[in-house]
């Protein structure tokens, strides 16, 4: 496993449509562990493989472990690999403040659906689905616009819903590092 580069928002490797997965195998698995060795290390939420370069159709996310009040696990960390993702249903609509690793030290206010279905393939090629909601159908929507040459900023309404984490608006915020 290797630390790779993040890209940043004016390289323009990050405004380009990625290439559909169709070889399976070492490559494909070395990629991966690679993805999730570079997002652990940036302390992220979900890497694309454009982000480190790399114009295929795949990404990956890290949902944090969640814990109650007291402290005790209530949902163990759980790691998602997908590749080839598409859509198949997206509902609601909610704004949510989110960052980027290929953004550093911005956040903004970006509208995505509440709740989606997406299909995939896992790492084998075998075919996966999973319905999200909350923060986990956020993440799959702004990873998979990077696999389209999309950023989140691209996804602003108005120029005042972007600011540096120097001026955060609202104490209470927990901004999102995607």
């Amino acid at each position: 496993m290797a630390i790779r580069l993040i890209l940043t928002a004016e390289n323009p490797l990050l405004r380009h449509k990625s290439k559909k997965v169709t070889r399976f195998g070492d490559a494909l698995r070395l990629l991966v562990d690679d993805m999730y060795a570079t997002l652990v290390e940036a302390e992220g939420l979900g890497l694309a493989a454009p982000q480190i370069g790399v114009l295929q159709r795949v990404f990956v996310i890290i949902m944090p472990a969640e814990y109650d009040d007291e402290g005790r696990l209530v949902t163990p960390e759980e790691r998602y690999t997908l590749v080839n993702p598409e859509f198949i249903r997206m509902r609601g609509e909610a704004e949510m403040i989110e960052g980027c690793l290929s953004v550093p030290g911005f956040r903004g206010k970006v509208k995505r659906s509440t709740e989606v279905t997406i299909k995939a393939q896992d790492i084998h090629g075998k075919p996966i689905r999973y319905r999200a909601d909350g923060l986990f159908a956020h993440a799959l929507q702004h990873e998979y616009d990077h696999l389209d040459g999309v950023l989140y900023l691209d996804r602003l309404e108005r120029p005042e819903n972007v600011w540096s984490i120097q001026n955060e608006p609202d104490e209470d915020s927990e901004p999102l590092t995607i």
